[in-house]
């Protein structure tokens, strides 16, 4: 085995045994914390889309209107639900359902406000948007931000590199390694391994 293969090996051990982040209670507290956001999410919304199938007109100006907007609650539901699932299980595809789920939260959002411009239902919009919507898409977002930045965290340690996690707008999209594509000051870490090693 060559230098440089034993030196990979002794990484991946290593990593082994450090402790994981995703057992870190810490974490555990916030994943819990979101697990019953996102389960109280689609108990309001589920409740939520029954009234506005009873409430809202059959037929409208605008044609469709209680399809329309039913429609957009259900997707919004579905979305609530895969990420609650996501969460759960601790599978990759949560980073993108809180992407989407923050998405679709912030056209809630937007839609309300601007249809409800002008009517006596203003209020109702602007206090749902200000306190519920936006703020949980929002949390959504940093989760998902903070979600990806631990993965490629891991991935660094594995492959030896000590510094902190970059921004992600200087990480590649696809590499063979983090190692070779990140910029130099990014790669300190592994470089002053390697000295120590070939000094010993």
């Amino acid at each position: 085995m060559s230098r440089e293969e034993r030196r990979h090996v002794a990484q991946m051990l290593a990593a082994i045994d450090e402790p994981h982040v995703l057992r870190d209670p810490a974490f555990q507290r916030r994943r819990r914390f979101s697990l019953l956001v996102f389960m109280g999410s689609c108990v309001v919304l589920a409740a939520w889309i029954g009234v506005l199938m009873v409430t809202l007109p059959k037929h409208y100006a605008e044609g469709h209107w209680r399809g329309a907007w039913v429609g957009f609650d259900m997707a919004l539901l579905g979305a609530f639900a895969a990420t609650a699932w996501a969460a759960w299980r601790e599978r990759q595809v949560l980073i993108i359902c809180l992407t989407v789920t923050g998405t679709l939260l912030c056209c809630d959002a937007w839609f309300d406000l601007l249809f409800d411009l002008g009517t006596r239902n203003i209020l109702e919009s602007l206090a749902s948007a200000v306190f519920a919507e936006i703020p949980l898409a929002v949390l959504m977002f940093v989760v998902a931000r903070r979600l990806l930045r631990m993965s490629v965290g891991i991935v660094m340690q594995l492959e030896g590199i000590e510094s902190p996690v970059p921004s992600l707008w200087r990480i590649p999209l696809f590499a063979e390694g983090l190692a070779g594509t990140l910029p130099a000051r990014y790669r300190q870490g592994e470089k002053a391994q390697a000295e120590k090693e070939a000094v010993s």
